[in-house]
């Protein structure tokens, strides 16, 4: 796992009872109120919004730097590869983003969890030397077993990066009871040793994937960004619930693009997590 994050040394790791558990309280539990202002992407992952609404801050949601006006950001996130687009950022804007968080005192926090399903795009970690210049300060990366490892029941991820961060949530969370119990760290361990599995599970992944992009493909969908991990980003160019309805009729759930931000009101995230069964079953009611 070190090697994927990057040649980064330095950097601190803090388990936690499954990454949405510190999404959803990471503004609490960095002390943020109502004077902060935490970044949310355009496109993401509600957690980040709820996390930030229970801590009672204020909330921007930005894809651009620019749009950020010259009033202080106290939490900026990112999602590469994106929940629910599958877009990837590149390393060069990330760069950019560190460099000016580190500028302005911002925290940028990296929700990799996904970072290990590359289909034809390769996303890097916030902790890539490329990215953040060899320096973990400012920094943290979200992982999670849940996607790379198909072991979401046992509520294992972790994050890495600043060590004065790490310091700060570690004192607080065992406070608060949040610590990851024995057995459930020894898995993750082992789990994080070996590779083999996370390759056959990409795998599994992969096939859906394809079979179920040609089947949209030819039923008239078109799939935007889903270059890297766990969902196809596709519309009909048509408001994101008739596109849900229209599936719903061919026995076929997705979530209605607009669950992720108003910019995903003409497209479903379309999942690869079913068994191969039911996607096989997918794919044929979509060419019937």
């Amino acid at each position: 796992m070190r090697r994927r994050l990057g040649a980064v040394e330095g950097f601190d790791v803090l388990p936690v009872i499954g990454t949405k558990e510190l999404v959803a309280w990471l503004p609490t539990l960095l002390g943020l109120g109502p004077t902060d202002r935490v970044v949310i992407p355009e496109l993401a992952y509600p957690t980040y919004d709820v996390g930030a609404r229970l801590a009672g801050t204020q909330v921007v949601v930005a894809d651009s730097l620019t749009a950020l006006g010259p009033a202080r950001v106290s939490l900026l996130w990112l999602n590469s590869p994106s929940n629910p687009t599958g877009r990837v950022l590149p390393a060069e804007h990330m760069a950019k983003v560190v460099a000016w968080a580190r500028e302005r005192g911002t925290l940028v926090v990296s929700d990799e969890c996904y970072l290990e399903l590359p289909w034809t795009e390769q996303p890097v970690s916030i902790l890539h030397p490329d990215v953040c210049g060899g320096d973990p300060s400012g920094v943290l990366a979200l992982h999670s077993l849940s996607k790379r490892s198909n072991l979401a029941g046992y509520r294992f991820g972790f994050a890495a990066g600043d060590p004065a961060v790490i310091a700060t949530l570690l004192e607080v969370r065992k406070h608060a009871g949040m610590m990851v119990p024995g057995p459930v760290q020894a898995a993750a361990v082992a789990a994080l040793g070996d590779d083999a599995h996370v390759v056959a599970q990409r795998a599994v992944y992969r096939a859906r994937r394809e079979l179920l992009m040609a089947a949209l493909t030819a039923a008239g969908l078109r799939i935007d960004h889903s270059t890297a991990g766990l969902y196809l980003w596709a519309t009909r160019d048509e408001p994101c619930w008739t596109t849900v309805a229209w599936l719903a009729e061919r026995g076929i759930l997705v979530a209605p693009g607009e669950f992720y931000g108003v910019a995903g009101a003409r497209h479903v995230r379309v999942a690869l997590t079913a068994t191969d069964e039911r996607v096989t079953a997918a794919a044929q009611r979509l060419a019937g």
